[in-house]
């Protein structure tokens, strides 16, 4: 509501600064018409010419008025939105190649390893509620499959099947939302998205019982839209915790960023217990980037990031919970910078949700919503949702989430390129390494999904 009321307030100021400036360069005339005692040429006047060079200042010199402002809006108060494609991020286009070939060189060449089930059992986030509006059809990939996500018209959002059993139309390309059911674009059938049945046959004179499309378990919760799976189609054995702050509306999104991941979905949490990887990849300032290649140049290194990291599982009941602990602090020059000293607690609630809370004494709470879910075996989608005290300038929280990003896309370019080793050669410092793969291993049943093959050929 309140980026709401700010983008409207600067669309009612730029209308009025246009009005204005039309009014007057309407009325404007050309000091040299006065001072000069007539100024122009007379083919000038003639040709009703006279006042131009003015006008044409005044007209510049607006539309340079209103881009510094647009790009001030945008800086100060409109969210920040980074969604990176596939192939943007962690692949080196060397030879003339593109980022797109380099890409698919390396998911073609890459040994996958010996893998875990590829699809865990648990909540993960479709998308953000922001992105679904009442009567919106959105389609999705998640898990391999293709759903159609809608909200109806009582506001409730839903998850099925994309294919309509009937003879097989997308419903989310072309289907619309009619109360709270949505309409096949091919023949008209309407499928209720509480419980997946079909309702409507336009041209039958009876439904039967056994039309019913798929409906997935969800939930609407921390401004998300979350699936649930389970590979034996059990039915939620744990909730995603609510953030009551963002519920009561004392949090507000400030931004996200979005990523894919070419890799298994193990490797971006096992990130949590490899601590020894932040003192090696996360202690280069964010001013040196994210290629790896020169993260570590003598031109940056006066600026350093320190980290005391650790991680521990959560005991019944909450089993499916771990936390990491983090400590984070800056030195410039080798010197300490208390100020910018920062606590987060990152906790993980099954395999695809993390609540990475932010405090600070001076500059505030708020909490980063890192999701992590498959797009399919070796693909992840992750994004990360930033909501933050709505007291607070959004530029604290914007640059957070910029910091973040940054730090990110340096995990990006790891996984991108690795292996996943089923056996890692560890030392006694890496102990915890292995305690979270026993922890991740509660997310797989005997009939998990596993990646039997490889596909030799996946363009981008």
């Amino acid at each position: 509501m309140e980026n709401s009321r700010v983008s409207l307030m600067f669309k009612a100021v730029a209308v009025a600064a246009i009005g204005l400036t039309a009014t007057l360069v309407m009325l404007v005339q050309d000091p040299s018409d006065t001072v000069l005692g007539g100024g122009y040429p007379e083919l000038w006047r003639k040709a009703g010419l006279a006042g131009a060079p003015t006008r044409a200042a005044a007209c510049i010199l607006t539309g340079v008025l209103l881009l510094a402002m647009g790009w001030l809006y945008r800086l100060l108060f409109a969210p920040l939105e980074l969604l990176r494609g596939v192939d943007e991020v962690g692949y080196i286009a060397e030879d003339g190649r593109s980022r797109a070939q380099a890409a698919n060189e390396v998911r073609r060449r890459r040994k996958t390893g010996e893998l875990p089930p590829v699809y865990p059992n648990g909540w993960y986030r479709i998308l953000d509620s922001h992105m679904l509006e009442r009567g919106d059809v959105k389609s999705v990939t998640v898990l391999g499959q293709q759903v159609a996500v809608f909200r109806g018209q009582d506001g409730k959002a839903y998850v099925v099947d994309a294919y309509c059993p009937h003879l097989g139309a997308n419903l989310a390309v072309g289907g619309r939302v009619v109360g709270g059911c949505i309409e096949c674009p091919f023949h008209g059938w309407q499928f209720r998205g509480a419980d997946g049945k079909c309702v409507k046959i336009p041209y039958a004179d009876k439904v039967p019982e056994f039309a019913k499309v798929r409906c997935w378990p969800s939930c609407e919760i921390n401004g998300q839209v979350l699936v649930w799976f389970h590979c034996d189609g059990l039915e939620p054995s744990w909730r995603v915790p609510e953030q009551s702050e963002i519920t009561r509306g004392e949090w507000v999104y400030r931004g996200r960023t979005e990523h894919f991941i070419n890799a298994h979905i193990e490797e971006i949490p096992e990130n949590a217990a490899d601590i020894a990887h932040l003192a090696h990849l996360h202690t280069p300032g964010i001013v040196s980037g994210v290629d790896l290649r020169y993260t570590n140049s003598k031109t940056w290194e006066f600026i350093r990031h320190d980290w005391k990291v650790e991680w521990k599982p959560e005991p019944e009941p909450n089993k499916h919970c771990s936390q990491m602990l983090v400590k984070h602090a800056l030195t410039v020059f080798g010197r300490h910078w208390p100020l910018l000293d920062l606590d987060v607690l990152a906790r993980q609630v099954g395999p695809g949700v993390v609540f990475l809370l932010f405090e600070h004494r001076f500059l505030g709470r708020g909490v980063i919503m890192h999701c992590v879910t498959p797009v399919e075996p070796l693909l992840q989608c992750v994004s990360h949702t930033i909501f933050y005290q709505s007291t607070i300038p959004p530029l604290v929280p914007k640059f957070i989430l910029r910091a973040e990003c940054i730090q990110f896309e340096r995990d990006v370019m790891i996984w991108n390129n690795k292996t996943y080793i089923s056996k890692p050669m560890l030392v006694k410092e890496d102990s915890a390494i292995q305690k979270h793969r026993r922890w991740f291993s509660q997310f797989y049943s005997e009939n998990s999904p596993r990646l039997r093959y490889q596909h030799d050929t996946l363009d981008f």
